[in-house]
């Protein structure tokens, strides 16, 4: 009997192959970053042949490292940044374009455009979603619009176009050679194309937004026994698998910290910031600027609800630290740096690189910092830097016990920034409440490795799945309020600062 499970885990700046016994406990591991280009401000790219490159090279180098081949794993499962956007040619794999990525904002006049009629909220009812430059639909009609020759080609029926999930799954299962054109239902609600309601795509939004339907992948279970394809003897695995397992990264989080239950709610530390909450079946709508998305759907079985608030910028502004002001030379050194002060020295740093996320939905802000005086130094930039990610974390939290009625006793986390101790207690002194790591920090790649792993039977339901999480730590909220009274009062304030920049 095979006894492991792989996930490709494509992430918005590197991509990896875990492979999982069936404890949950990876036994083999390999990650290679992407570039990230930039052609104007606001604009953020990614190259598709080299992201499908890395996706290879982390597959080889996770079965090497953990001393396996293809006949050890019994079904592959992938999970991806949602929203990134990319069109290619059916017929020969190449791109049109460099995928536009979730965080670009070259959409904004296409959104303005669309709210015309209807304003922001214009097919929330339907979609979950307010018009905003983060979702797929407006970047697949900049692509048409923009890219010479992409509408006639996509009119012949020869452009198709998927989030990165797609792109892996069909290069994954045979590309050009009859590689399945598919997405699952937590990919496809965020393009703002697909009916929350029986999640089946728009076909009025789909043809407001001018994008022939030919383009559009087959909506699938995030967990599928009917299998989308198999690997292929002359990729990177080198032979058969199913490939059956599917989620955008936040919910693959969300379902490898078994948040199977309605009002159980996860936190991911990653590029951005993404809170989810389990709402069942029960579709909720926002009254307070949270998406309304969907969290799952294993084979048969109804589709599970959520929402959730999404922030763009986290651990980017730490690699933004690193990378453009060259403040630090590795981002765990942000900790370390931030433990030389006591407190931020009265600065306050609001990332909406961007524009602002949740709860604001404001395509027109742009990042500021405020209450600079010469008695800031490095220290209090790195400070400010991760209060920056737990303010923004409090103004989700609070939507999101407004719009459940439920208030969050707990906090479960994690993603890369949940190995920073310091913030993770920052975070329960904003919140006040405690901030738990489970053993596996990278819950990504094992909800994309349970989805599959379930629809082949190498796990036989979710209770299986439970006992496989385990505590690793938990952070307590300290007895002193000011990080979730004066503090965080005075954040807000700052991100009014943020507001209209952009005319």
């Amino acid at each position: 009997m095979t006894k492991y499970v792989a996930a490709i885990d494509q992430g918005t700046t590197s991509t990896r192959c875990m492979i999982f016994n069936h404890a949950g406990e990876p036994v083999g591991v390999h990650q290679m970053e992407h570039e990230q280009i930039y052609p104007n401000p606001g604009w953020v790219e990614h190259d598709p042949l080299e992201v499908w490159a890395r996706t290879q090279d982390v597959i080889k180098g996770a079965l090497k490292k953990a001393g396996l081949t293809y006949t050890d794993i019994a079904a592959v499962g992938v999970t991806n940044q949602r929203e990134t956007t990319v069109v290619w040619d059916k017929n020969t794999g190449k791109p049109y374009h460099n995928a536009l990525v979730w965080q670009d904002t070259r959409t904004d006049k296409i959104c303005n455009e669309l709210a015309k009629d209807g304003g922001q909220d214009r097919f929330r009812a339907q979609v979950g979603l307010p018009l905003a430059t983060y979702f797929s639909g407006p970047k697949v009609k900049w692509l048409l619009e923009n890219v010479p020759g992409l509408r006639q080609a996509a009119d012949k029926g020869d452009a198709i176009f998927g989030n990165m999930d797609t792109w892996v799954i069909w290069n994954l299962t045979g590309g050009a050679k009859g590689g399945a054109h598919v997405t699952d239902v937590t990919n496809a609600s965020r393009t703002m194309l697909m009916n929350l309601e029986g999640t089946k795509w728009n076909d009025d939004i789909v043809k407001i937004m001018g994008i022939p339907k030919s383009m559009l992948p087959e909506i699938r279970p995030s967990s599928d026994p009917k299998v989308y394809g198999y690997t292929t003897e002359d990729g990177p695995f080198g032979g058969r698998i199913p490939v059956c397992g599917d989620l955008g990264d936040q919910q693959a989080a969300t379902v490898g910290q078994a948040c199977f239950s309605p009002g159980e709610a996860k936190n991911t530390y990653g590029t951005g910031c993404f809170m989810i909450l389990n709402t069942g079946t029960d579709i909720v709508p926002s009254k307070n600027g949270l998406l309304t998305t969907t969290c799952y759907k294993f084979g048969d079985e109804p589709t599970v609800y959520a929402l959730e608030g999404s922030i763009a910028i986290t651990g980017a502004l730490v690699q933004w630290l690193r990378d453009n002001l060259k403040m630090i030379d590795s981002a765990p050194e942000i900790e370390n740096l931030a433990k030389t002060v006591k407190d931020n020295g009265g600065i306050y740093f609001v990332p909406a690189f961007s524009g602002l996320f949740a709860p604001y939905w404001k395509n027109d802000a742009r990042g500021v910092i405020v209450g600079m005086t010469r008695y800031v130094n490095r220290g209090h930039f790195a400070r400010a830097a991760l209060e920056a990610t737990a303010f923004q974390t409090r103004e989700v939290l609070d939507a999101m016990n407004s719009d459940s009625g439920v208030p969050l006793t707990a906090l479960k986390v994690d993603g890369g920034m949940v190995h920073n101790d310091l913030l993770m207690q920052i975070q329960a002194d904003v919140l006040g409440v405690p901030v738990v790591r489970p053993k596996v920090a990278e819950t990504t790649a094992l909800g994309a490795a349970y989805a599959a792993g379930l629809a082949v039977g190498f796990w036989k339901n979710t209770d299986e799945m439970r006992e496989n999480w385990g505590m690793d730590k938990t952070w307590q909220s300290s007895a002193d309020d000011t990080a979730r009274t004066k503090d965080y009062a005075m954040w807000k304030k700052a991100v009014t600062r943020t507001f209209d920049w952009i005319e």
